[in-house]
């Protein structure tokens, strides 16, 4: 049984930069835990932890004959810096692989060193999807800096072709509450959102009218892109002044509505970041 998505993976080829980025332009709360990570996992790794929704975490290659790196490497090489894979947790991955297996998703072999059991992309429209034990990580939620008082990620979107097709995989296939297909006339989508026991949701949208701009950047993706992870949704309780600060820390800000807010991806490792009123 899943029981959260407690993260989801930024691949980035300079892991300093983007701490900085995280920390001093976000104002996050950030854990490095490096030390550990590149003797035993061979990668970098930090963890944005603000409160509410899921955390951020930061993965970058280090050791070349380590598995997690090479597995970093070879999607950086391919797709460049963006969303790697999504965390979910289950009490006891190897069992919740066998149920996965079961149900018709192609669950990998435990990959050396790996404290979890991953999904190929093929199975899970385009997602890297990494199920870990529960508690996986052991760091605790802190504050965001106060100026802006960002949450974790609330919601993670997904760009997909056949929606329909994704709510079996998410919903009856991955064991998860999801609602019914809805049509978002005003973004131009067909959206479901999936609900993970714990940490924030996962929104399935496809193109409905490619005339309204969200659905024409969606789209874009697909194109450009294929299936996969399309955003990460933050939230903020005063959104134009998140705004005004972030655009003060030198980030490029795009107004997309009255209630939410757009980080260039050239400015966020190739992650969209979507930013909404609480």
């Amino acid at each position: 049984m899943i029981t959260g998505m407690p993260r989801i993976a930024i691949a980035v080829r300079d892991f300093d930069k983007i701490i900085t980025t995280f920390r001093d332009q976000f104002g996050m709360p950030v854990i490095d835990i490096s030390d550990t990570s590149v003797d035993s996992l061979g990668a970098k790794l930090a963890m944005c932890v603000p409160q509410g929704g899921s955390n951020i975490e930061i993965m970058c290659p280090e050791i070349a004959t380590a598995p997690l790196c090479q597995s970093l490497q070879r999607f950086l090489d391919r797709r460049g810096e963006g969303l790697f894979a999504l965390m979910l947790e289950a009490p006891t991955p190897d069992d919740e692989a066998e149920v996965l297996l079961e149900r018709g998703l192609h669950v990998l072999p435990l990959m050396a060193g790996a404290g979890g059991r991953d999904i190929h992309p093929k199975s899970t429209h385009g997602v890297l999807i990494r199920v870990y034990p529960v508690n996986s990580f052991q760091g605790e939620k802190q504050q965001s800096d106060e100026t802006l008082s960002l949450s974790g990620i609330t919601r993670v979107m997904i760009a997909v072709q056949n929606i329909d097709q994704a709510v079996a995989v998410y919903g009856a296939k991955l064991g998860m509450p999801i609602d019914p297909v809805a049509v978002d006339a005003v973004r131009g989508v067909k959206s479901a959102l999936c609900h993970p026991p714990t940490g924030g949701m996962i929104e399935l949208v496809s193109v409905e009218d490619n005339k309204q701009a969200f659905a024409k950047s969606v789209e874009a993706f697909l194109q450009s892109r294929g299936e996969g992870m399309f955003a990460l949704v933050l939230e903020t309780q005063d959104l134009q002044k998140t705004a005004e600060v972030l655009s003060q820390r030198g980030l490029n800000v795009d107004t997309v509505t009255d209630d939410a807010i757009e980080i260039a991806r050239a400015d966020t490792f190739g992650a969209l970041i979507r930013i909404e009123s609480k």
